[in-house]
């Protein structure tokens, strides 16, 4: 006696197979539905959630070739949950490649450039860069004793006077340079990390402006709990001086602490001029930076005229420059 086979009765060696994709898209559909929801509510709990909303554009990906494969495999439901999830997603992220209206802010201008030094970024390409954009302020995180002085070395005393140091052996020194007088800030706040020196720049005809050199830890396993503290204890905006915060985040807009500190009354400069998904991390040849978490953030008073990414020789973060008006 002999079974036929039609194409809606598939051979019983095939079930296993088409139960295991079934399961394996389903899965995936549910976990990328979770992902979104987590994302959208600003649920991350811990270190591993941190680290994947920093990714959450690629998941906008994910999501809509697990649809496309669910449809593939016919498996209608599951390509719905996969598809809601895309477009949840992209909803969260599209807004950063649009530039937003900027406030009518006709004060001084101030040039902002932060670069993460790693402590042996190329001296004579950081200087050269100050020098490009003419910056007024230059924020260094993971400045070493050694890379300042390579960089005075390099000319970089001569552009920028004024500085607020504290550089360390190790990477967890920071610095601000400026090309006009600075006080140091003490008591504006507690920084949690690595140094983050805090300086009071006076620009020529007098405008003022707080500046903070940002480096928290990255939110690694115990630290995640450090990194939000960080994020939290970090000087919001006052009604009576322009604030801005520049260095390596490490976070970004994906983020719940960091869309928190932005909602105390600050704006993201990539983010007002359609940049913001333009990666700063790692920029390690030949892997390309995949992630932002490298900003300059302004008090929202302040119109951003100009966002730049840049390499620098040396060291495992893009920089990034800013022009500012203060209002």
């Amino acid at each position: 006696m002999s079974t036929t086979v039609t194409a809606e009765q598939p051979a019983a060696d095939e079930l296993p197979v088409r139960r295991r994709r079934r399961w394996m898209t389903w899965t995936a559909a549910v976990l990328l539905a979770l992902w979104a929801l987590v994302r959208t509510f600003g649920w991350e709990r811990g270190s591993f959630e941190a680290q994947l909303m920093t990714v959450t554009p690629y998941g906008v990906v994910l999501a809509a070739l697990t649809a496309a494969v669910a449809l593939l495999r016919r498996n209608r439901w599951a390509a719905l949950v996969a598809a809601l999830a895309c477009v949840t997603m992209i909803a969260l992220v599209a807004p950063r490649t649009v530039a937003a209206e900027q406030p009518p802010a006709k004060g001084a201008t101030l040039r902002v450039l932060s670069i993460n030094l790693f402590g042996r970024a190329d001296a004579a390409a950081v200087v050269d860069a100050v020098r490009r954009y003419d910056a007024d302020v230059f924020s260094a995180p993971e400045l070493t004793h050694a890379e300042a002085d390579r960089l005075d070395a390099a000319g970089l005393r001569g552009l920028m006077p004024y500085r607020v140091l504290q550089a360390e052996a190790d990477v967890s020194g920071s610095g601000i340079y400026a090309r006009h007088p600075v006080t140091e800030l003490t008591g504006l706040f507690t920084p949690i990390g690595h140094n983050m020196p805090a300086a009071a720049l006076t620009l020529p005809g007098g405008s003022r402006v707080e500046v903070v050199s940002v480096h928290p830890n990255p939110p690694l396993g115990r630290k995640e709990l450090e990194w939000k503290a960080s994020l939290r204890a970090l000087p919001g905006p006052s009604p009576s001086v322009v604030r801005v915060l520049a260095g390596d985040f490490n976070a970004g807009l994906d983020h719940r602490p960091f869309r928190e500190l932005l909602a105390r009354g600050y704006v993201d400069a990539a983010d007002q001029l359609g940049q913001g998904l333009t990666p700063t991390w790692p920029n390690f040849r030949p892997m390309p930076p995949i992630i932002a978490i490298d900003h300059v953030v302004a008090d929202r008073r302040v119109a951003v005229r100009d966002f730049e990414v840049l390499d620098v020789p040396g060291t495992d973060h893009r920089g990034v420059f800013a022009e500012l008006q203060l209002p």
